[in-house]
């Protein structure tokens, strides 16, 4: 677990700085200096670019973590490393000649419910590519156990951009319409800026040569391409189906409160970045032992670590959005309470999505991923139909903890390992005591210093009870090590 806390530390200093600009420009940039309906634009572009994305890189992001680690000669690993770049092609040219011939009924089809969609259509394909070989080039990097700076260009690079923009907007630079097309651009520099330091740090030679395994390789990867649209249909298909269905200022609304959420996932992309490649190796190697291990103490920590986060934004949610200022905006404090509960049992699953892809079961996370995107749209479609915005977040949530339940089951039956034990039950208890706690606790101050007295009062109590019942001896560990150091 060395090199994955260590890894996964700063993998989350540089997520947690990377929110924090976010914040900034969600919370207070977009909705004070973007006009409301291009908020929702370029969310609902994003979005949609995420969707398609493991469809037009054919999943080799996850293909090249799989396979990577099981080539033994160089030479070998040189080939499969670039058919990573040509297979996508592969894809990429005819979807993106069939999109021109049927770009009218497309972008017509898109914005029913808002024209204003039509014009930007394209954008989504332009978008898609450039983050779709971003994660390619950052999957280069994560098999060479180097995950730290590939984090710190997708988690903030964008954002700082992202701000220098809004202002641009605000100051009469841009206009609301250019902005649009600025941020493409953003994408499209990140991933040059990836794959040059994707080639630093690993240059493989230009060998073309089919991998002999490359029957395995295409049929994992046509698993993965389903698995990974639905996946991504799973995280992005509320702000996909909300312009259908609703005006696309409810999307801006819908977004801000998924950001604030999103905070508790933190820790779990950070260790993401190293427990993949660490859980590919293993299984590889057949180190059961060592997977279920790892299983456990990832499942826990982020319990406890996801857990507090969940208690400083829910506790602190009123406030926030008092300092946001934009009453309209405050009917995302539900969605903020809903989201972030499905999250934090996200975090409970540790490394479950890792095992079942990397394992020879990978096949069941195509089915579980298109049965997950199937019940989220056919459930957005009636939640949205009956309560609005705040029903997309509840067909998120009953889907995640649904199928979260049915992994963990599943991964029990094919591998006996499980990643809950008693230690599971006291930090679940300890949450929603402090929770119930909190939540009706309030200072009488200016919000700001509101949320900071809480926050403070909060991380007290919480981390003496955590160190009293003795959660996790592993992770008290390593902060008392880490603050002797510094």
């Amino acid at each position: 677990m060395g090199i994955v806390i260590k890894q996964s530390f700063i993998n989350t200093l540089i997520l947690f700085l990377g929110f924090a600009i976010g914040g900034v420009n969600v919370l207070f940039l977009f909705t004070h200096f973007l006009q409301e309906d291009y908020f929702g634009l370029i969310t609902f572009l994003l979005s949609t670019a995420i969707i398609i994305l493991p469809l037009l890189v054919f999943g080799m992001q996850h293909t090249i973590i799989k396979f990577y680690s099981s080539y033994k000669s160089r030479q070998d690993q040189d080939s499969f490393l670039i058919s990573t770049l040509v297979l996508p092609l592969l894809v990429i040219i005819p979807v993106g000649f069939i999109g021109s011939i049927l770009y009218e009924s497309i972008s017509s089809w898109l914005s029913v419910e808002n024209p204003m969609i039509k014009s930007y259509t394209y954008l989504i394909f332009i978008v898609a590519v450039f983050m779709g070989y971003f994660e390619v080039f950052y999957s280069w990097t994560k098999v060479q156990f180097k995950s730290v700076f590939g984090s710190f260009v997708k988690e903030i690079f964008a954002r700082i951009c992202t701000t220098f923009l809004l202002f641009a907007v605000y100051f009469g630079w841009l206009t609301n319409e250019q902005f649009i097309y600025a941020v493409v651009i953003v994408y499209g520099v990140r991933m040059l800026i990836m794959k040059l330091y994707a080639f630093y740090v690993y240059k493989p030679k230009l060998i073309f040569k089919i991998p002999e395994n490359l029957k395995e390789i295409l049929s994992f990867s046509s698993y993965i391409i389903v698995a990974g649209s639905a996946s991504s249909i799973l995280l992005e298909i509320d702000k996909f189906m909300i312009p259908q269905m609703e005006q696309i200022a409810q999307v801006a609304y819908y977004s801000v409160g998924v950001y604030i959420a999103s905070v508790i996932a933190i820790p779990t992309r950070a260790m993401q970045q190293i427990t993949s490649p660490i859980t590919a190796k293993d299984m590889n190697e057949n180190r059961i032992g060592e997977v279920g291990d790892l299983y456990k103490k990832t499942s826990l920590n982020l319990l406890i670590i996801g857990g507090l986060l969940f208690l400083l934004i829910n506790c602190n949610i009123r406030e926030v959005y008092s300092l946001i200022g934009k009453p309209e905006f405050s009917n995302g404090i539900w969605i903020v309470f809903i989201i972030s509960l499905a999250k934090l049992v996200e975090l409970g699953l540790g490394t479950g999505n890792a095992i079942l892809v990397n394992s020879k079961y990978y096949k069941i996370y195509f089915y579980f991923s298109i049965a997950m995107a199937l019940s989220v749209i056919f459930l957005n479609k009636w939640f949205i139909h009956l309560i609005g915005i705040n029903g997309a977040a509840l067909a998120t949530l009953v889907v995640v903890a649904l199928y979260s339940l049915v992994k963990v089951a599943y991964i029990n039956a094919k591998m006996n390992i499980m990643p809950f034990n008693k230690q599971t039950i006291k930090i679940i208890i300890i949450i929603s005591a402090v929770f119930l706690i909190f939540n009706f606790w309030s200072f009488n101050f200016h919000p700001f210093l509101n949320i900071v007295a809480n926050s403070c009062l909060i991380i007290v109590v919480y981390s003496i009870i955590v160190k009293k019942f003795k959660v996790s001896e592993e992770l008290s560990d390593f902060i008392i090590n880490f603050v002797r150091k510094k």
